[in-house]
């Protein structure tokens, strides 16, 4: 982590940190060569060191910075610095789409296809420039305070995908593609598959397919069906169900042919969004299929028959092309049509075959004796297990059928014998392990549930300790470590001892050497600050342990010693030992100024400067505000130890003062005897502070409890003695201050 004030490439002043993920931390910084404010994005350690990766991300970095686009956080520099890469983006303030969904829990229909639109805008522009993402999904698009949608994180995303990458795998996995599971190719309709997730996402709330591990989700693309996302919300217009649809078909010539034609049926479902507008393609049969003339079924049957044989080919009607007018997601579809071709790559990703056992294939013509016809259905098509493909007639066959079925037997036989020989190359070659010095595996062995005796197999290479294992019936699982005694691929520990009888198919942790350690070189960190240690040895390979200690000498913050010693040599991955000045034994510090703060707030500062609160008292104020602070001890801006006892004054706010009236009222002149008179007594202001009424005077008008007014006036209706009702003038009275 960079200290703020560091400054890169002797112009970017870092500001703070504004994130942190898998692969990289960001900051805010200011570029003063030009005087603004940029994001820069700087690799982890563990990356760094990655020469590999590296040279990746300076190649997808520099191209990605050709790209100036509007929805795009555009990238202006790359650069390097004591072993630190980083790229330096625009700065955009906002929020994520993935924060964004969870505060929102989901968007509206019309405002995810807003966004989806302004998503593919930025990805179109990068196809443009022959630049495939490979990594959107929500928290790689940014979404600013003027409301502009933009995509991030161009250049990492196709460095990462050709390195073990398992920081941020999960995140991932949700939006990738099932070509990009397999670990086969990845085009621009990588990039649609996933911006069919993230749409999904926003008008559902929810990702699609989840599980508990990344290889769960991503078996789940490759081979669980869309879900609809009107499952979670039923009204979902059409348009978009559709649009999500054929975004993420498993095949990829069955998705948008580019983003081009996805941004315009997502305009169209803006203005037209129950309306079934979005075509769906059958790339295996959009040639149609042809007649055959007489002139070429003759070819075949001469390049085709056996000798002698006589084989009529029938024509084969031309297949109508369909598109789909109704909800794409819940159409019959063949998964082995879109899996058989890669699963070679699946079994070496994942470790597992998806094979399924052969089985017919029922869309090809078969082949009959001309005396027993294929059965039809009622409407003239052949049953064939639901197949889109539909013929006038099918071959007739006068193969001798003895000749037929000694083929047919050799055929059986060859394909069990080489199943056999498959089986025991693979069961030699890998042993009882899969998997790679990043990876644990579990190959699962057929056993019994009798007991077994644990071989010991320290010290035995992997393909030996393979075959002892497998001899006895147990599974492993490998973790490859560095190793001070065994070469590379040589067991180095086991869990259960030897000569241990355990139930056949038992679990063994085995630790495998991935190499004997090297001594490598230790970096002299001593004067540095401790985040540039820390970078320092890691870049190496070294993991830092902190120890704290007071100094009157070295800086707080700064490295006092190491141990090794800088410039020795040490097992790479061996911890280094750093001693960390915590400052001076007895520090001394400004004393803060307090007055205006509140009660909470002055506590937080006194324990921030490490200083402890000491007594707290009320007194009244007529300028502090209640609740804040009026005096403090020590005073502010003196100079105190840290630990020292700080006493604070509280505001009760402005004093109070009650008063009170009690004053006789005489008869107003020409008063009607015996009639009511009603007396009112006013504040100053016209405010009424008390009402009464008589018959008799004189009338003592008394009234407790008037806050802050000493003095009112006191005014008399009454009835006079002509018969008329008569108001006398406000008449001045002092009030008495209450104890």
């Amino acid at each position: 982590m960079l200290e703020i004030g560091t400054f890169l490439g002797d112009r970017y002043e870092i500001l703070e940190l504004i994130g942190s993920g898998g692969m990289a931390d960001v900051y805010k910084a200011k570029c003063h060569k030009l005087n603004r404010f940029v994001a820069i994005k700087v690799l982890k350690p563990e990356f760094s060191s990655d020469s590999g990766f590296v040279s990746k991300f300076k190649a997808e970095a520099q191209a990605a910075a050709g790209l100036m686009h509007p929805n795009i956080v555009n990238v202006y520099d790359v650069g390097e610095e004591r072993r630190m890469y980083y790229f330096v983006m625009e700065l955009v303030e906002g929020i994520t789409l993935k924060h964004y969904i969870e505060k929102k829990i989901r968007l509206t229909a019309k405002e995810a296809v807003s966004i989806a639109i302004q998503v593919s805008m930025g990805i179109e522009a990068a196809h443009n420039n022959g630049i495939i993402h490979r990594d959107i999904k929500p928290q790689n698009i940014i979404i600013s305070k003027e409301g502009k949608v933009k995509v991030a994180d161009f250049g990492i995303a196709k460095a990462a995908t050709s390195n073990t990458v398992t920081s941020h795998a999960m995140g991932s996995v949700h939006y990738t593609s099932p070509e990009q599971a397999r670990g086969g190719y990845s085009d621009a309709k990588s990039d649609i598959y996933s911006i069919g997730i993230t749409l999904f996402e926003m008008v559902t709330g929810h990702v699609p397919f989840d599980g508990e591990t990344t290889v769960a989700v991503a078996i789940k693309h490759i081979q669980e069906e869309m879900p609809s996302p009107r499952i979670y919300v039923p009204d979902v217009p059409i348009s978009v169900e559709q649009i999500i649809a054929k975004c993420c078909q498993k095949n990829p010539d069955r998705r948008y042919a580019n983003v081009g034609q996805l941004i315009r049926d997502l305009k169209h479902s803006l203005t037209n969004p129950d309306e079934e507008f979005v075509v769906f393609s059958e790339p295996a049969s959009e040639g149609g299929t042809k007649n055959i003339s007489d002139q070429e079924k003759i070819q075949i049957r001469n390049q085709t028959a056996y000798p002698g044989a006589d084989i009529p080919v029938a024509p084969i009607a031309e297949e109508p092309r369909r598109e789909s007018r109704k909800s794409p997601v819940y159409e019959e579809e063949d998964p082995e049509e879109y899996t058989e071709e890669y699963e070679d790559d699946y079994e070496d990703v994942f470790g597992v075959s998806n094979r399924k056992p052969p089985r017919k294939r029922q869309e090809e013509p078969r082949r009959t004796s001309s005396k027993n016809p294929p059965k039809r259905s009622g409407s003239g098509k052949p049953k064939n297990g639901g197949r889109k493909e539909y013929y006038e007639d099918e071959l007739d066959d006068d193969v001798d059928p003895k000749m037929e079925k000694a083929v047919t037997i050799l055929l059986v036989v060859a394909a069990i014998i080489i199943t056999i020989i498959a089986v025991v190359v693979i069961g030699k070659v890998f042993g009882a392990f899969s998997g790679d010095s990043s990876d644990k595996e579990e190959l699962t062995i057929e056993t019994s549930s009798d007991k077994t005796i644990v071989p010991n197999v320290v010290g035995m290479t992997v393909a030996e300790a393979g075959d002892a294992l497998t001899k006895a019936g147990l599974t492993a699982k490998a973790t490859y470590k560095e190793s001070t005694e065994y070469d590379k691929d040589y067991i180095v520990s086991q869990d259960i001892e030897g000569n241990t009888e355990v139930e056949a198919g038992t679990v063994l942790n085995l630790v495998v050497s991935s190499g004997k350690v090297v001594g490598v070189s230790v970096p002299d960190v001593v004067g540095l600050s401790e985040a540039e240690a820390k970078v320092m040895l890691e870049n190496e390979g070294f993991s830092m342990q902190k120890q704290l200690q007071e100094s009157d000498s070295v800086e707080k913050g700064k490295v006092i010693s190491q141990n090794p010693l800088g410039a020795t040599t040490a097992a790479k991955g061996s911890p280094i030992t750093v001693v960390i000045s915590s400052g001076m034994s007895t520090q001394q510090i400004t004393m803060p100024d307090l007055s205006g703060k509140t009660e909470e707030e002055a506590k937080v500062v006194i324990e921030e400067e490490g200083l402890t609160i000491g007594t707290v008292s009320e007194e009244d104020s007529d300028s502090v505000e209640k609740g804040k602070v009026i005096s403090q001890a020590p005073a502010a801006g003196g100079m105190v130890d840290k630990g020292t006892s700080v006493d604070l004054k509280i505001s009760l706010g402005k004093k109070t003062v009650s008063y009170s009236c009690s004053v006789d009222v005489g008869a107003p002149a020409n008063f009607m005897e015996g009639s009511e008179a009603v007396i009112v007594l006013l504040s100053p202001s016209g405010e009424e502070l008390g009402r009464f009424s008589t018959t008799t005077f004189p009338y003592n008008v008394s009234k407790k409890g008037i806050t802050d007014i000493p003095s009112g006036a006191i005014t008399i209706t009454y009835l006079s003695a002509e018969g008329t009702w008569e108001t006398t003038n406000p008449t001045a009275v002092t009030f008495t201050a209450e104890d």
